[in-house]
């Protein structure tokens, strides 16, 4: 069954909405854990609490439901950054920075220490690319890349075009490029050394 017979199927039968929830959790989970860990399970809550009761609003030619489901969760989490910013500018700084990448579990492997030492070396000017882009082109980039949605669905999650988010995506794509390579050849260590 499809997601969009799922969603119809929950207006009849509020239980057939946790298929939703087991399918699309972990995927929105991931996507709030990027940007608020310390908060992501509460802002997952509220996201599911916010699609169960606007179920009855989706239209499923606007959007798949993946895209929708994102969208909720970019405004619980924008809701939420607000107020964090009435209570602590730093949280919301944190926030929207780069993830935290969890620590990976220690493994023997060389092949793979030597690979976490090289993404480590470049880690920083990644860093450096990403918040150097305007929040525009970041946010549909980010979004793509970590959500793994195309361009059109991120353009629903977004509220603009699919145009708009294809060209802000090829401009984010082409400013990365620039800047990882420019930090290859300036930073020892860098990208391509």
């Amino acid at each position: 069954m499809s997601d969009p017979d799922i969603v119809a199927r929950s207006l009849r039968d509020p239980h057939a909405f946790e298929e939703l929830v087991t399918s699309l959790g972990p995927r929105v989970h991931a996507y709030l854990r990027r940007r608020a860990p310390e908060h992501a399970d509460d802002l997952l809550s509220e996201v599911w609490l916010a699609a169960f009761r606007g179920r009855h609003q989706y239209d499923e030619s606007r959007a798949e439901v993946a895209a929708w489901m994102f969208g909720i969760a970019r405004h619980v989490l924008f809701s939420h950054l607000r107020s964090s910013v009435r209570e602590s500018p730093v949280a919301v700084a944190s926030a929207a920075g780069t993830p935290d990448s969890p620590g990976d579990a220690y493994l023997d492997d060389w092949d793979a220490v030597d690979r976490r030492l090289d993404a480590a070396g470049t880690a920083h000017a990644l860093r450096d690319a990403l918040a150097a882009l305007p929040v525009e082109e970041r946010e549909v980039l980010l979004v793509i890349a970590w959500e793994q949605l195309t361009p059109s669905e991120a353009a629903a999650v977004l509220g603009i075009p699919a145009g708009t988010a294809r060209s802000r995506l090829h401009r984010a794509r082409a400013r990365i490029t620039t800047a990882w390579n420019i930090s290859a050849t300036t930073v020892p260590g860098g990208p391509q050394s």
